[in-house]
């Protein structure tokens, strides 16, 4: 591509960091990943940061250090990466689906209570894009029927609501370091809580099932591997030195993405809820409802056939084979997801864009419509 899709924005300090943990010898286990977790932590302001391999093992984590298994049931939404319910099913515990708000694409807080039933153990909403969702409704719901709140903040990072960041809502909530995200460890994913007995059985179920203190050898629970390596840990340490810069520029990118199309009647925008200060993730458009989604996937081959990275974000979850397999989802049972996910786009969008790709993408994208 001419123009890439994504790409992390990776420094030189980052590179030194990586060089310096290869000669100490340190590679697992050692004092960055405490370093990263503590510098993470504080930033989101939880009195817990714990470190994994990835957001999926984070959020697979927490369903079980809640003690969510067969025949529970977890609430979330359908417009989302496919962890936010895998995870419940890794434990044997169904996935129960509402729809998404119109205008915000979130998790609509006004349909959970009605999902609500006696087999009901949490609710994992998930900050699309780096969108908020409603969290100060949904603890309450929470709070009301006794819930467990998982929030899925893997695409929010340096986000906030009502000046509380994300991450930092419900019981816990689960950041992911993939390429594309706001910082990067290349993989690798954080769990953050205040809650002293959640962040225990996390951090001894990703190293094996291992209590503190415990030889190499000694395993008090059924565990993983699920940890970060001290390498990645370097370079998360960087660039979470580097948040507010990298950030900021993820912004620009975005202000002359939405200056360039402000008047392109043709696409619609995911509304930013004004209590929030969005954390972009993505730049996705959602192409007007008379657009059919074959025309969209039209677009998006005949961008990338110009050399433009584009691609769809999301797919429903329910529409997925196994799950309308296995529980029976259809076309039809979510309308606003599937007529969302049936028009989006995600543009490229990372820091090393210029004006000059910006308005390539747009004039494009323009001409094709």
């Amino acid at each position: 591509m001419a123009i890439n899709l994504s790409g992390p924005d990776i420094s030189q300090a980052e590179i030194d960091a990586v060089v310096e943990v290869l000669k100490s010898g340190r590679l697992s286990l050692g004092p960055k990943i405490e370093e990263f977790e503590e510098k993470l932590a504080a930033y989101v302001g939880t009195k817990h940061g714990i470190a994994v391999s990835s957001g999926t093992c984070g959020l697979h984590l927490l369903v079980r250090a809640f003690g969510i298994g067969r025949d529970d049931e977890v609430i979330s939404t359908p417009f989302s990466f496919i962890a936010s319910t895998n995870c419940v099913m890794f434990e044997g515990a169904k996935p129960v689906l509402v729809d998404i708000d119109p205008s915000t694409w979130n998790i609509d807080e006004s349909l959970i209570e009605a999902a609500i039933t006696p087999k009901t153990r949490a609710l994992i909403p998930v900050d699309a894009f780096g969108e908020v969702a409603s969290m100060v409704k949904i603890e309450d719901i929470a709070k009301r029927h006794n819930l467990k709140v998982i929030e899925d903040s893997c695409e929010a990072l340096g986000a906030k609501f009502q000046n509380r960041m994300a991450g930092a809502f419900g019981d816990a909530g689960v950041f992911g370091f993939y390429p594309n995200k706001q910082i990067t460890t290349g993989e690798g994913g954080m769990i953050t809580t205040n809650d002293d007995e959640v962040a225990r059985l996390c951090r001894s179920m990703r190293n094996q099932g291992r209590d503190t203190g415990m030889g190499w050898l000694s395993h008090e629970r059924l565990g993983y591997n699920f940890r970060m390596s001290d390498i990645q840990a370097a370079i998360g340490v960087e660039q979470i030195n580097r948040v507010d810069a990298i950030l900021g520029k993820r912004t620009q990118v975005a202000n002359w993405y939405r200056e360039r199309l402000k008047d392109e009647s043709r696409i619609e925008w995911q509304h930013n809820d004004p209590a929030c200060t969005r954390s972009w993730f993505v730049f996705v458009i959602k192409l007007a409802d008379e657009y059919s989604e074959q025309q969209r996937n039209d677009l998006i081959a005949n961008l990338r056939e110009r050399g433009i990275g584009c691609s769809n974000y999301f797919a429903p979850i329910h529409l997925q084979p196994f799950y309308m397999e296995q529980f029976g989802y259809k076309e039809g049972d979510f309308p606003i997801c599937e007529r969302v996910a049936a028009r989006t786009i995600a543009l490229p969008f990372h820091n090393g864009l210029t004006t000059a790709d910006v308005d390539e993408v747009c004039t494009t994208l323009e001409s094709l419509l």
